[in-house]
């Protein structure tokens, strides 16, 4: 029952639908579209879920929000029947059978109804359970993420457990140390007194950095349980959409109104880390939070095979229509003509027939007729075609999964197919879609090379300078001064030169700037400490892998970072006048953060001895321009040198200064970075970063890091494969452009042979960015102006059409590599700049596009797919890539009434025993093509990576294509008139039996099928290239199958057995005659096959032919 309205106030936070001016004053962003969705939070007297729920809906007069469950799955209990049963009758031979299992209940049907229906049931039974298993599975890890605990206020001043599943817009939860946040909230306040928090995102954008947040200063002081009893807040903010990176609303909290940026949005299922706890106010849920507005509907995928198989189906439909009506025309005419005078049969009795054969209704008699011959020949059609198919799919993943190649003993796990339904597609892949951050590159930082002072140190060589292959942990440069022979021992750390190891920097020349530059290191970052318990040696957890790699390299030369707090930095200090280290406490007075649009950090900090230093590092180009003019200038002219190579071999670089500053400036500036910091006006950002400009200037420039991506395991041989079997590829990522153009350098620019033509971003290849922060890089001067006054999607549109008209002038004498990102992106999937960005996107050799959110991963993956018409593969490595995944194309009986058959000259009396028919797919001949599939290999393994061009017949469809299938349908057209005539001349008017009788349609129907069963395996032993004991067990062991089946089924009584009532055992077996017919036309029916292969393989032979007579010899 739902609550009086007096008793609201002591409800659990309320959730309201309505706009805020109907409860509190309207916030700015009221005005604008899509901001309908108003929280009202009240701490006091907080009720059960249940009664949250009916005022919602009362209140909200729209309908409550969504709860907090979600379901990834393709089917619900309701839905599965029909739904299943409309995927599996997609299937044109499903549907086609379906209809013959109908009509086979019918007078006309020549064989038993259950003969027809009874295979149809086991296919799509199957199928459908394969489905059902699957999806289960799907719905298991639903379960699970929906029983997750977190700690909900409950009203009563103390957090209870509740699932996942029951958290509603509104709630206060407490979310603890590595914990997934429940949904999306707003931050009120940590376990910090600045209400900071960090959070690992790796689920949602696939980046293993931490990144910082902060609540707002007016809650961060709610950091206890008890805090909440008299809380009451009102929350007006954006409706739900999918963009990660984005957030606006407004918090109205005693009589206040401040607004509220994405750093005070956690977004559900990142990670809370290095913080021991948070509080938050849940503002979307369930299917509304960002996570799954990215979400993509688990699609129903076909592949290229199945949907060929189709075709194939449709062509063997009007086969099998042709025959039928063929077959009936001659029926109707002939039964017409049966009453003449020269042609009346007396023994037919054509003047006293059904109406299915009466001459006086010919055309009744031929439709009838029509319907017959479809069952008649139904077998011509293959039912078991995908069931056979789905087995060796199966199988496949079954291989896939026990790999050993593909096993990762790093993480002890192995490669797992999670579905089989696309197997054949990876021999296909004309265009690879990837991520970057953990699928090209390890998203493990190390420092590997500096500048300071103007002078280059560091003798390691970079990895993807090293020829594919040569990788080695220990690693030596003769050439270079201080080389020294050493292995890899600290993580994030791959930095040797003896010129500053072990103190021996402190003999330099330039020890002062040398120590500065250590010092930068150690305490400008936003690092958090970890002391392992056993060793006692210090790691460090960053909000970035660059960040931590730089405080290892501290650490390791001599400046160890061991404590934070909030208002200080401890580091151990090698100190060379004592020769020894020392703990030294800078006391941090402000952080300038990291952002894209600044590209640099900064920290304020008060040495022991009351000096004030502002350290600062960032990317050389916003560094090196705030330099004080007093630098020298060949340490700026050096150092620009040594960034630029550095920049060229791929690794990611940032300049670090410094700068003294005197008490009275410090207090100057403090206080208008104070009040910029605390103000509430729109133009909050701009007067924050104005006042940072106004310190970090006239720099002292100390040097340059160079810090590496350390590769994946095999990827640049991969990528060289790739390129060599022609398959395109594009980076997708959630990098910042920066990043992202250093890592497309990184991959690319190994030292390989001249035909190494995979580079993303190599030298000499101009790059076009389409971004709308600034114009292209290559689009004429005199349009950017134009660009900036317009609206962002005309400016996108021209820069799409200026980098296009470039490429087509240049042709293809300068190779381009198009550079895009996320707010670019959103402009060109729009309307007709689709077209024009996917036209541009394919005449560029390589293509990068960053800082994109999945759902956009998703749909220019589903643009590629859609526009190219090849097969798209997509490559990730989190819970951000699931879109993309899912958008790619690679994340198959007659019974009658026996007395019908005495009345006409075309009796439509079937050749075989019913059961022949129903078995012939799926017993006799399914079990050696689907070993076929599953073992059969054309070439090594070995051979393929040897000559990766192989790959090119699957992309261009050489071993599917409409000639090689038509061929295939032309063999068994010889086939069967070899074997049909040739039985019937052999057998029919023999003397078979040892009676004396001679054969009849019994011992003709059993010699035809055992000729088809010898002929079919035969030919398959022919094609295998392969042989393994699998396959000779198979195809002899299927023919062995059907004589026992001859055996079995033909002692059964007349009544079931039939024309096969002990055929075998009484006529067949003891007969010469059959034996020696058997083996005369199964070998006149291989001729024809073997002959083609021979004349192909010696006098045109395929690519794979060529590619193992040199192998094999």
């Amino acid at each position: 029952m739902r609550p009086p309205a007096a008793s609201a106030a002591d409800e659990r936070p309320l959730v309201e639908l309505t706009p805020a001016a109907a409860t509190a004053p309207a916030p700015a962003v009221s005005s604008a579209p899509g901001f309908t969705r108003a929280v009202r939070c009240s701490g006091a007297g907080c009720s059960s879920s249940s009664s949250s729920s009916s005022s919602s809906s009362d209140e909200g007069g729209g309908g409550v929000y969504p709860g907090n469950a979600i379901s990834t799955t393709k089917y619900t209990a309701a839905s599965f029947v029909p739904k299943s049963l409309f995927e599996q009758f997609r299937r044109a031979a499903n549907c086609f059978f379906l209809v013959v299992a109908c009509v086979s209940f019918s007078p006309l049907a020549p064989y038993r109804a259950v003969s027809v229906l009874l295979p149809l049931v086991v296919v799509v039974g199957a199928a459908m359970a394969k489905e059902a298993v699957e999806d289960w599975r799907r719905k298991q890890q639903d379960i699970e993420v929906n029983s997750r605990k977190v700690e909900v206020y409950d009203g009563t001043q103390s957090f209870h457990q509740t699932e996942w599943k029951k958290l509603q817009v509104g709630d206060i939860v407490k979310v603890k140390k590595d914990e997934f946040f429940p949904a999306d909230l707003v931050l009120l306040s940590s376990s910090y007194e600045d209400g900071i928090c960090y959070v690992e995102t790796m689920n949602l954008d696939g980046e293993t950095n931490l990144k910082r947040k902060q609540s707002l200063d007016v809650t961060a002081g709610l950091n206890e349980d008890h805090s909440f009893h008299t809380f009451k807040a009102f929350i007006q903010c954006e409706d739900p959409n999918e963009k990660l990176y984005s957030f606006l609303g407004t918090l109205h909290y005693n009589g206040q109104q401040y607004p509220l940026s994405p750093q005070q949005i956690l977004l559900r299922d990142s990670k809370l880390r290095n913080t021991n706890q948070i509080y938050g106010i849940v503002i979307f849920t369930g299917h509304d939070t960002k996570v799954m507005q990215n979400a993509m509907e688990p699609p129903s995928k076909r592949s290229s095979v199945e949907r060929r198989m189709d075709k194939i189906i449709y062509l063997l439909f009007v086969i099998l229509f042709a025959i039928a009506s063929f077959g009936s025309v001659m029926f109707g005419i002939r039964t017409r003509a049966e009453l003449s005078a020269g042609n009346y049969a007396w023994y037919l009795r054509p003047d006293n027939s059904t109406m299915y054969f009466d001459p006086n209704r010919a055309t009744l008699a031929a439709i009838c007729h029509f319907l017959t011959s479809l069952m008649l020949y139904v077998c011509l059609v293959p039912i078991s075609l995908y069931i056979s198919i789905e087995i060796v799919k199966v199988l496949q993943s079954t291989f896939i999964n026990q790999d050993q190649n593909m096993y990762c003993e790093e993480s002890d796990k192995p490669a797992r197919a999670r579905t089989s339904n696309l197997n054949e597609e990876l021999g296909q892949v004309h265009t690879i879609l990837s991520d970057k951050t953990g699928t090209l590159t390890c998203n493990s930082m190390e420092f590997l090379k500096c500048s300071i002072a103007g002078v280059a140190y560091g003798n390691r060589p970079i990895e993807v300078q090293m020829p594919y292959g040569g990788i080695e942990e220990e690693c030596v440069d003769i050439g270079q001064k201080g080389a020294v022979k050493s292995v890899r021992p600290v993580k994030g750390f791959n930095f040797t030169d003896d010129r500053l190891m072990n103190g021996q920097w402190s003999k330099e020349c330039h020890q002062d700037v040398i120590e500065m530059f250590f010092r930068v290191l150690a305490v400008c970052h936003t690092a958090i400490p970890v002391a392992d318990r056993t060793s006692g040696r210090m790691s460090y957890e960053a909000e970035s892998p660059d960040e931590g790699a730089l405080v290892a390299a501290a650490r390791e030369l001599g400046f160890e970072f061991y404590h934070r707090s909030q208002t200080s930095i401890s580091v151990h200090e090698y100190d060379p006048v004592f020769g020894r280290k020392v703990d030294r406490t800078y006391k941090l007075l402000n952080t300038l953060e990291f952002s894209s649009a600044r590209k640099r950090m900064s920290v304020i900090v008060r040495t022991e001895e009351g000096r004030l230093f502002l350290f600062c590092k960032g990317a050389d180009s916003v560094i090196l321009e705030r330099l004080s003019k007093d630098n020298s200038k060949a340490c700026l002219t050096n150092t620009k040198c040594h960034i630029d190579e550095y920049s060229e071999a791929g690794l990611r670089t940032l300049a670090l200064a410094y700068r003294e500053l005197t008490e009275d400036e410090y207090v100057a500036w403090n206080m208008e970075y104070s009040a910029a910091k605390n103000s509430v006006h729109n133009d909050h950002d701009v007067a924050v970063e104005k006042a940072s400009e106004n310190i970090e200037k006239d720099l002292v420039l100390l040097g340059a890091t160079a810090v590496e991506d350390r590769l994946q395991k095999g990827v640049p041989e991969c990528i060289h494969k790739l390129a060599q079997a022609g398959i395109k590829i594009w980076i997708l990522t959630g990098d910042k452009l920066e990043t992202a153009v250093n890592i497309g350098l990184a991959p690319y620019v190994a030292y390989v042979p001249d035909n190494y033509a995979c580079n993303l971003l190599r030298k000499g290849m101009e790059e076009v960015y389409i971004t709308l922060d600034n114009p292209g890089t290559n689009v004429p001067e005199e349009h950017s102006g134009e660009s900036s006054g317009m609206a962002p999607y005309e400016q996108i549109g021209r820069k799409l059409e200026d980098a296009r008209r470039q490429i087509l002038q240049k042709g293809t004498s300068a190779p381009f590599a198009l550079i895009i990102d996320g707010n670019a992106l959103t402009h060109a999937l729009m309307g007709g700049l689709k077209t024009t960005f996917l036209d541009l996107a394919v005449d560029c050799v390589s293509v990068l596009c960053c800082r994109i959110s999945p759902k956009q991963k998703a749909l220019i993956t589903r643009l590629v797919k859609n526009r190219i018409r090849k097969t798209t593969l997509a490559i990730g490595d989190g819970a951000n890539d699931v879109g993309m995944l899912q958008e790619a194309d690679i994340g198959v009986g007659i019974s009658g009434a026996e007395g019908m058959q005495a009345h006409a000259m075309f009796s439509a009396q079937p050749g075989y025993n019913d059961w022949f028919i129903s078995f012939y797919n799926v017993a006799f001949t399914s079990l050696p093509v689907i070993a076929l599939g599953v073992f059969d290999k054309d070439v090594s393994s070995r051979v393929c990576l040897e000559v990766p061009s192989l790959h090119q017949d699957g992309v261009n469809n050489l071993f599917f294509s409409w000639s090689r299938i038509l061929s295939w349908m032309l063999n068994g057209v010889c086939c069967s008139i070899i074997i049909y005539f040739g039985a019937l001349h052999a057998v029919l008017i023999q003397a078979v039996r040892q009676d004396g009788h001679v054969a009849g349609f019994d011992i003709l129907g059993v010699t035809m099928y055992s000729c088809v069963v010898w002929t079919v395996n035969c030919q398959l032993a022919l094609y295998i290239s392969y042989f393994t004991w699998i396959q000779h067990f198979v195809i002899w062991g299927s023919i062995l199958i059907w004589y026992t089946f001859l055996v079995i089924y033909g002692s059964f009584p007349p009544t079931i057995s039939t024309s096969a009532y002990h055929v075998f055992w009484e006529a067949c077996a003891s007969s010469p005659l059959y034996w020696l017919s058997t083996l005369v036309i199964v070998v006149t029916a291989l001729i024809p096959y073997f002959l083609y292969k021979i004349t192909q393989s010696l006098f045109y032979p395929q690519h794979c032919d060529q590619a193992q007579r040199p192998n094999s010899k």
